[in-house]
This record gives C-alpha cells, sequence and structure tokens, in this order.
C-alpha cells in the first residue's frame, strides 16, 4: 500500500497504542471461518460489508485485509491513537473494537511491511457508495449519455481525501478488484463494491493520482481470473505493456457555431487523411510526439489549402500493424506520441489553424487480446457469443452486440468524447458496410438471419441512428462520416423522429463506386478508354443519391496495390500527367474531397507505415510539381463556391458534353446558388487538341482557373490563358469558344464580368 513513508517513532507508537485505550472484546471483530477464507482467496462477492468500519453494539469494529503486514494501527483523523489491529488467527486480515464511538468514523491506517517498510494511508473500505442514484439509473439503462464521467479512472477529493475512483462495468463478475503498484497488484487489497442496480463495480482509493498503473482483476462468472485493462481508461501504457493509466477527464469544449459553418454541406472540404506514425519521423526513425506534429504537420497541411485533417486512429492499439484499426482502447489517444494533454494540444493547435480535425472511429469490431474487452466478466459481456455474428473472419476480431444497450451507450458516449474532449470537428465511421449486414464476407451457413429472416444487422443499424443523433442532437457542429461500399440506401439521410426508420443519419459517405471505377478506367491504356467511356461518367447517375466524399485513401496504396502514380499506365511522363488529370476530375467533380497522405507529391512506392514519407522526391520537379497542383486545386476550390456549394445538390452540375467516347472527352458546369459557374473540360487522352470547340453558357470572356496541364506542374504547357465567347451553337448552348484541350489534363474555365 502506497502512503507517507515514515520512520523512527514506531516503537513508541505502538507502546501508546496498547496502552491509551481500553479495548472492546476483539471477539466482536472477527469474521467467520467461510467468510475469512472467501476474504483471502478475494472471492467474497461483498467485501465492503466486512472490512472497513462497522457499527455493533457499544461501539464500532475495523478490519483491513493488507497481506504482507506485520502491524496495522487505526489513527483518527487529527492523528491520535485509536488502537492496534490484530490478525485473526495469523491471517493478513487485521480487525479490532472501538467502544463508545459511531458512524461515520474517520481514522487512517499506520502500517509496518514484512519487508521493513511503513505506510500511513486513509483506508479505502471507509468511503460509502460513490455512483450517484440518477447516473445509476441511466448506467443501468444503457441511456447515459457521458458514461465516461463516472466509470473509468477519476482523480478525485473524497471528505476531503485526495485519490482516485474506480469504477468498471462486469455485471457477471464474482468479483473485481483495482491493481497496480500501489497495492503490489495483490487482488486481496481493493476489492470493489458491486453496484448491482447497474452492473458496475467501485472503489475510491485514497492517495493516489494521475500516472498510476492499474489494471483490473476480475474473478469472471466462469471461475477465471483475468486481468484487464480499463474500457474506459483516458491513457494506456505503450505497447507492448498493457496497463491502463489514471488520467484526468480533460475539459469539456463549448459548442463552436463556426466549426458547424466549416462542415456544412455546402462548405469547400478539402480533407488530408494521414497516419500520424508515418507521416513524418525523427532523424533517428522515431515517431514525432503529438506536439512535434502539431508544428510540422498542421502549418503543411494550411500551406496545401486543405481544409481538414483526417487522422488514421489514434486510439490505443497494441499492434502497429493494425494502423489503429483493432483498438483496446476506445477513450484513449495513443500512448506512441504522447498523453492526452499532449493530443489536445495537436487539436487546439489544428482548430486555431482553421483546420478541422476528423477521426477514424472503429466501433465495428475489436481484437481478442487478453487485456482487452474479450470475456470480459467471464462471459461474452461486449460481443456476441455465437461466433456466426462475434467474429470477423476477415480480420480475425470480435463484432460488438450491438444489440445490449450497455454496449450501445459505451460506443456511442465515445463518439461524443472525442468531440467534447478534443474538439474533433468529426468522426469517419470505419467499416460501416460490415456492420449492416450479418453476411458480410460469410458463406450460406456462416451466419445467423435476422428477426424477420434478412441479412440486415438491425441491431448495428439501431445503433448508428442512435449514435448519430446522440452526436448530432449533442454537438451540432460535428460531422460523422460513414465508409460504406454497398448500395445500402439513406446512409447519409436523416433516420426518423422515432429513429426506427428512415437513414442512418450520417452527414456524409464516401463514394467507393467513384473511387474504383475511375482508378479501373485510369489504369487502362488511353487507346482503349473510348470503349469504357461510361465508366468514366457513371458516377454522375447517383452523384446526389448521398452526400459523398470522393476519397483517395490509403486503402489504394497498400497491400501490393502499388502507389496512385503506379497505377497509371505509360512512360514516366503519362503517368505523371494521368494522376494530374486524376486529381483535376476530383476537384472538378461533385463531392468533397479526400487525399491520403504523400499522393500529393505523388511517390513512386506503396505507403510504408514503418518509414517516413519519402520527402526527398519534392527535390525533383515532377514530383514538386504534382504538390503545387494539389495546393492550386485547394485554392481554386475554396475560391470558388460553384466547385462546393452545391456538391450534394443536382443543382450544382450540368453536362455541357459526355458522350463523346471516340476522344475520351468531357465537359460539365459546376454551378454555385447565384447561377455563377465553372466549365471543365477533360481530356483522357495524350492528344493534344488545338481548335478545340465547347459550348459555353455565356456570353464574354472565360479565364482559365487551372490547368493540369501547365508546365509549373511538370505539364507540356498546352494552357490558355482569357478566351471569347462566339456566338456560335455548340453542344446544346447559344454559345461556345474555341480552346486548346491540353493531352491528359482538365482545364477549367471562369466567366470574367
Amino acid at each position: 500500500m502506497r502512503g507517507e513513508k515514515q520512520t523512527g517513532r514506531a516503537a513508541t507508537r505502538k507502546s501508546v497504542v496498547a496502552n491509551s485505550l481500553q479495548a472492546m472484546n476483539p471477539d466482536l471483530a472477527r469474521v467467520a471461518p467461510e467468510s475469512l477464507q472467501s476474504l483471502l482467496q478475494a472471492s467474497h462477492p461483498d467485501p465492503f460489508a466486512l472490512l472497513g468500519a462497522h457499527a455493533v453494539a457499544g461501539g464500532v469494529v475495523l478490519r483491513a485485509l493488507l497481506p504482507g503486514a506485520r502491524q496495522v494501527v487505526a489513527l483518527d483523523h487529527d492523528g491520535k491513537m485509536l488502537l492496534e489491529l490484530q490478525p485473526q488467527d495469523g491471517s493478513p486480515l487485521f480487525v479490532g473494537a472501538l467502544p463508545a464511538r459511531a458512524l461515520p468514523l474517520r481514522y487512517h491506517l499506520h502500517v509496518h511491511w514484512d519487508d521493513g517498510g511503513e505506510t500511513h494511508f486513509d483506508d479505502a473500505y471507509r468511503f460509502g457508495a460513490l455512483i450517484e442514484d440518477l447516473d445509476v439509473w441511466l448506467l443501468a439503462e444503457g441511456s447515459h449519455h457521458r458514461p465516461y464521467e463516472w466509470l473509468g479512472a477519476h482523480p478525485v477529493t473524497v471528505d476531503g481525501v485526495a485519490g482516485t475512483r474506480f469504477a468498471v462495468w462486469a455485471p457477471n463478475a464474482r468479483r473485481v478488484s483495482v491493481v497496480g503498484g500501489f497495492n503490489a497488484w495483490d487482488g486481496r487489497r481493493h476489492m470493489m463494491r458491486h453496484r448491482r442496480e447497474c452492473g458496475v463495480w467501485e472503489i475510491f482509493v485514497p492517495g493516489i493520482g494521475e500516472g498510476e498503473l492499474y489494471k483490473y482483476e476480475v474473478l469472471g462468472a466462469d471461475g477465471v481470473v483475468r486481468l484487464k485493462a480499463d474500457p474506459f481508461a483516458f491513457r494506456a501504457e505503450l505497447r507492448p505493456h498493457t496497463a491502463s493509466v489514471v488520467q484526468r477527464l480533460l475539459p469539456g469544449l463549448a459548442i463552436d457555431e463556426s466549426r458547424r459553418r466549416v462542415n456544412a454541406l455546402d462548405a469547400p472540404i478539402s480533407i488530408y487523411e494521414v497516419h500520424l506514425g508515418s507521416w513524418q519521423r525523427k532523424e533517428d526513425g522515431g515517431w514525432l510526439s503529438y506536439r512535434e506534429l502539431a508544428e510540422r504537420l498542421v502549418p503543411y497541411a494550411v500551406e496545401l489549402g486543405f481544409t481538414h485533417l483526417e487522422l488514421m486512429p489514434v486510439h490505443e492499439h497494441p499492434f502497429d500493424g493494425s494502423w489503429g484499426y483493432q483498438p483496446t482502447g476506445l477513450y484513449a489517444p495513443s500512448a506512441r506520441f504522447g498523453t492526452p494533454e499532449d493530443f489536445r494540444a495537436f487539436t487546439d493547435a489544428a482548430r486555431a489553424a482553421g483546420l478541422g480535425v476528423i477521426l477514424d472511429w472503429v466501433p465495428a469490431h475489436f481484437p481478442s487480446d487478453a487485456h482487452g474487452l474479450a470475456e470480459f466478466d467471464g462471459t461474452h459481456l461486449y460481443e456476441h457469443a455465437d461466433p456466426r455474428e462475434g467474429f470477423h473472419q476477415d480480420w480475425n476480431t470480435l463484432i460488438y452486440n450491438y444489440g445490449r444497450a450497455e454496449v450501445r451507450n459505451y460506443l456511442a458516449s465515445n463518439a461524443l468524447y472525442w468531440i467534447e474532449r478534443f474538439g474533433a470537428d468529426g468522426l469517419r465511421v470505419d467499416a460501416v458496410a460490415s456492420m449492416l449486414y450479418r453476411d458480410y464476407s460469410r458463406k450460406a451457413g456462416e451466419w445467423v438471419p435476422n428477426r424477420f429472416g434478412g441479412r440486415e444487422n438491425l441491431e448495428a443499424i439501431d445503433f448508428l441512428r442512435r449514435m448519430n443523433h446522440l452526436v448530432g442532437t449533442q454537438r451540432p457542429e460535428a460531422i460523422t462520416l460513414a465508409e460504406e461500399s454497398t448500395a445500402f440506401p439513406g446512409v447519409s439521410r436523416p433516420p426518423s423522429p422515432d429513429l426506427q426508420g428512415g437513414g442512418l443519419g450520417f452527414h456524409y459517405k464516401w463514394n467507393m463506386g467513384w473511387m474504383n471505377d475511375l482508378l479501373a478506367y485510369l489504369a487502362r491504356d488511353p487507346v482503349h478508354r473510348r470503349h469504357h467511356h461510361d465508366q468514366l461518367r457513371f458516377s454522375l447517375v447517383y452523384a446526389f443519391s448521398e452526400n459523398f466524399v470522393l476519397p483517395l485513401s490509403h486503402d489504394e496504396v497498400v497491400h501490393g496495390k502499388g502507389s496512385l502514380l503506379a497505377k497509371m499506365p505509360g512512360d514516366d511522363w503519362q503517368k505523371f500527367a494521368n494522376l494530374r488529370l486524376l486529381y483535376g476530375y476530383m476537384w472538378a467533380h461533385p463531392g468533397k474531397k479526400l487525399l491520403f497522405m504523400g499522393c500529393e507529391f505523388a511517390p513512386w512506392a506503396e505507403w510504408n507505415a514503418d518509414a517516413s514519407l519519402p520527402w526527398t522526391l519534392l527535390g525533383q520537379p515532377a514530383h514538386a510539381g504534382m504538390q503545387r497542383l494539389v495546393r492550386d486545386l485547394n485554392r481554386v476550390l475554396r475560391s470558388h463556391p460553384a466547385l462546393y456549394e452545391l456538391d450534394t445538390a443536382s443543382a450544382g452540375f450540368r453536362w455541357i458534353s459526355h458522350d463523346d467516347a471516340a476522344h475520351s472527352v468531357l465537359v460539365f458546369e459546376r454551378r454555385a446558388r447565384d447561377g455563377r459557374g465553372v466549365v471543365v473540360a477533360c481530356n483522357f487522352t495524350p492528344v493534344a487538341r488545338e481548335g478545340w470547340r465547347i459550348g459555353v453558357p455565356a456570353a464574354g470572356t472565360w479565364r482559365e482557373l487551372i490547368n493540369t496541364d501547365d508546365a509549373v506542374y511538370g505539364g507540356s504547357g498546352v494552357t490558355n490563358g482569357t478566351l471569347p465567347a462566339e456566338s456560335v451553337p455548340w453542344q446544346g448552348e447559344a454559345q461556345s469558344m474555341v480552346l486548346r484541350l491540353p493531352p491528359l489534363g482538365v482545364a477549367m474555365f471562369v466567366h470574367e464580368d
């Protein structure tokens, strides 16, 4: 037991105690042999019924279970000697009786240990129940918006005593103890109180605070003892260690209405996706800290014109190779890069620079690591018992039981936690498709139909609606984004008022179809593209059925897929030109933008999560030109509402020419609410086309905003400058203009008033 070290006066103190009080009959404090045995075995279901101070006829009895103690003395609040507790039957259960005393009794224990040390501390068993009645009710109901305010480890002061309040949900456990260096990792020292009303175990441990390592020792319903990390830990040890760390809950952030404007459907959104461990590393190969990333990454993203950062999962995870997608600590920012305060400093720096922060969030599965959530209380508490429902074959991970109210609450409140406590602008929800369907990646006979006999996971659908509703009502400035790759309807549409129908309630959905079709199209030799013209334009058939984000994410540059540059056909010049074409078309296409880190300067090799991005490539003109193009595309995007204001509405897009498959050319107009437009001409062949006529919606002068073939980007320089419209009807327009159509290029034009 940790406490105040004392030396020198022990012998004097012992004699004073022995003679200062007339003790009651010590037998009053003895416990029955079976109770003693269960305490010694750490199997007693209600240790608070025996340990601590208890009223008896004529006074109070004291009991303290202190394995390794040689002598135990009780002192009153003022340090006055009360009595020396005696070991019952030679055991580490020390007992005594005080005459003419009543509860509550404020006392301390002074302990001499077998190893010669002495400590002085408040007894954890003198403190009453901790969780308030209303919170108990809400926890039991699974409707507590912020259960993390009670569950987990919280440094607090109780009855004038500083310490840490621990609470953990384990309704089926026979016994739960908090263990750590403060009690020699001995589960007998701090057995917790079971609040059966809500299935939570709690205890206040005086004298310990931030930085203490701890776990829960759980005697499960199956009789097996397990050491578990805290599901609500706000901080965790760096792998390979697995203990939780006592950490204060960071103060909440007020709703910021300005962020609602920045995250809105009609705002320019260009997202830079980042893996913090490999964006950039120190000279010795070590990770940059959250604070160092704030100094480097934030200004870099701002300089390139991105509006948001999307961080691949930052919650704690044991396996580097999972990139955070197999989390064991949903409430703890990874210790790889620093403390929760450090991560808060990072998000603060991003917001101060006008840069939004979106966090990858993983409610779809969790790993089966022994210290994690699996079989937490000796039952399948968080996961399904049936592997047909509770095990992901693709990832060898477990699936949350979304039908259990407490599990839904654990996850939904976590979404709120990152927004309220770290200022996240939103959450990108990983692997939504795997949540929506019971037969996801399963053969016949490997899945269980829903109650109607269908394949939809009704419980997961209900959870997603509830989670999105909670975020939307509690933090209206924040957004949620779904990585969803199927045709499930209404992903980014609101649910019904009773949450029993309608859409899932996400603000945005990743457009995986657009990404797959476009990359497949561009991988073809340009000579063959005329035969696949529908693959290029198909995305506009459904572009406004959801609120889409156009992703070129990490998933496209790993696992042998090669880099984006390497996917492109042709010689080196054509590869770079095709990639510039891809980016130009992406930024012109309806939908918000997302680009994975490094892709802005076109690495040759696919992403390596164990090393820094190849920043030396920026010394080569072609790579530096690509980076400049991305910066300028973001500048143009943010400067012209026609390119973003009606991203999610059909009124924001109009074809001018979409049927020229023979030349692989597309021409279209993007429009703002006020009718102002940007005309976009795309040439998907390497043939420069001089004197190419396109229809335009207005007479007068048209200025070239950007051209991906500009020499400053590494192109051939087939550009236009300013062009006059002519009264020559073309492509259904009353006006037209003649331009130089760049090879493998995109040119955007704006009307000059």
